[in-house]
């Protein structure tokens, strides 16, 4: 019985003090599992379309598997030299909610009362790439600019541009991430659909 004890206990005692903490919702810091992105999280600023900061704090929650498979694509640009750039990760559906009540069109805002987002899921991603310098790539346009520019088809671009969104695409494809249709920096990671969807605020210390 005291073996038993001794067992459940150092058990008991490793979860408390794990390196990686318990996260209750399903959620992980990207911040505290790698260091080696970029962040830029857009809507913790005034620097967005909806004009006001709508997050507490410029944070990047994803769900763990994502996470996992973000530093994976990461490591792999960084070989390349580059590295990813973040805007914006898991996004809470009252948010969803604001935007939508902004901007009421479901090609570039997803309906927060039907489908919902995947960001809303925890599994989705804005980003693009900086160079060794930490200067962004040329994509053609800014992030969340809403017009058939930013479209993955949209070809009336000059080659450097294209070269730059084929090579995030290809690259974020490679460790499961999805581009959608009209935006060259939003990418959901496969079987999005399955997780469920959230509206917890953010923890910010």
């Amino acid at each position: 019985m005291k073996s038993l004890f001794t067992f459940i206990l150092i058990g008991f005692s490793s979860l408390l003090y794990s390196q990686t903490p318990v996260n209750l919702t399903g959620l992980v810091d990207l911040q505290q599992r790698s260091s080696e992105f970029e962040y830029d999280i857009r809507y913790a600023t005034k620097n967005n379309f909806l004009k006001l900061p709508v997050y507490k704090c410029a944070k990047c929650y994803l769900r763990p598997e994502v996470a996992e498979a973000l530093i994976a694509a990461n490591n792999y640009f960084c070989e390349k030299g580059y590295k990813i750039k973040i805007f914006d990760g898991y996004r809470p559906l009252s948010v969803q909610k604001k935007m939508w009540k902004i901007f009421p069109n479901a090609h570039y805002v997803a309906n927060p009362y039907t489908k919902k987002s995947i960001h809303n899921r925890g599994a989705a991603l804005d980003l693009t790439l900086v160079d060794k310098n930490g200067c962004e790539l040329n994509m053609g346009t800014d992030f969340d600019f809403f017009g058939k520019e930013a479209h993955q088809t949209y070809k009336n671009l000059s080659e450097e541009v294209l070269q730059n969104r084929k090579l995030l695409r290809e690259g974020m494809k490679k460790f499961g991430f999805n581009p959608i249709r009209t935006e060259w920096w939003h990418y959901d990671y496969k079987n999005a659909h399955h997780y469920k969807v959230l509206d917890i605020p953010f923890e910010c210390n």
